[in-house]
């Protein structure tokens, strides 16, 4: 990942109703959003910014692109990905939800071999606080610190955000991974981002139920991170077998080859503990957890 307040920011799907609303809302950021992409509307201009029927001719009108966010239909999201990394476009943020399935696959069969990072479907992008806004996050919950936030729900990405701003730890990125069934990159990729990334101290992770994608992330901690991480995992309370707020929430219990209790919040927070890895209860606990891995006094303090 390379993201920086000089990144070239393509907005696919700008005169769509999310682009439209939270496109001038980036802007405002300062993150420096150079084209839109709207098939019909090349040549009108949104915003302030030139809007093309075809990423190619944004390309060739304002030069390389570091990334592109997409705000189309789901079933246009395919398409609209593959033409970002024709054009060379090789970071792509799908704020989307509910991409079939089967495009989610040829999506990632085609981001594996031209080496590109895909975040979502399903999921409010990435900040960079004071920095950069790709997507949908409330910024007004982050600020600059140390904290690196990795999640797979959106709302609880921004809810420990305010947690961690309220107590005074800043952030130095929030991620959502996204929360649909077929993700474009996963926790161990973003572990390994933040654990290389200078201005991260310490890694949240906040899972949920349903698959087994904490239980290989806290694997992944054990073998490779060397920063110290604190997780949280949502849906202790959730009824087994039942969908709660999106796809990525299914308890898959069924999973024969993990076993039977593989994908409930047990399962995780037993997969965390036996990485020894600290893990919050609730949300209120995490800042707590993060001073004491950081070494500061615990007594909470207004932002």
């Amino acid at each position: 990942m390379n993201l920086t307040p000089h990144s070239k920011v393509l907005v696919q799907g700008i005169a769509a109703p999310l682009g439209f609303v939270y496109t001038p809302l980036m802007q405002a950021y300062g993150t420096q959003i150079v084209a839109g992409v709207s098939p019909g509307s090349g040549g009108k201009s949104l915003h302030g910014i030139p809007v093309f029927d075809l990423v190619e001719e944004a390309v060739a009108s304002v030069g390389d692109i570091d990334v592109s966010i997409i705000f189309v239909q789901p079933y246009a999201a395919l398409d609209a990905a593959l033409e970002a990394i024709a054009a060379g476009i090789h970071q792509i943020v799908l704020i989307v939800e509910g991409i079939p399935p089967l495009d989610m696959v040829k999506l990632l069969q085609t981001a594996e071999l031209t080496e590109t990072l895909v975040v979502g479907p399903n999921s409010p992008g990435i900040i960079i606080p004071g920095q950069i806004l790709l997507g949908i996050h409330p910024s007004e919950f982050y600020t600059p610190g140390p904290v690196g936030l990795i999640s797979r729900s959106g709302t609880l990405t921004y809810e420990i955000a305010w947690e961690l701003t309220q107590a005074g730890l800043g952030q130095s990125m929030g991620v959502c991974i996204g929360g649909d069934a077929i993700l474009g990159s996963s926790f161990p990729q973003w572990l390994e981002i933040l654990d290389e990334d200078d201005a991260t101290e310490v890694i949240v992770l906040v899972g949920e139920i349903g698959g087994d994608s904490e239980e290989a992330a806290a694997h992944y901690i054990a073998e490779a991170i060397d920063k110290p991480v604190i997780a949280y995992v949502a849906g202790h309370t959730a009824p087994k077998g039942r969908r709660i707020g999106h796809a990525g929430a299914i308890i898959a219990s069924q999973i024969s080859e993990l076993g039977t209790e593989i994908g409930t919040a047990a399962s995780k927070v037993a997969a965390f503990e036996r990485a020894k890895i600290p893990v919050a209860h609730h949300p209120s606990q995490i800042p707590t957890l993060v001073k004491k891995a950081l070494r500061l006094p615990s007594k909470r303090s207004s932002a």
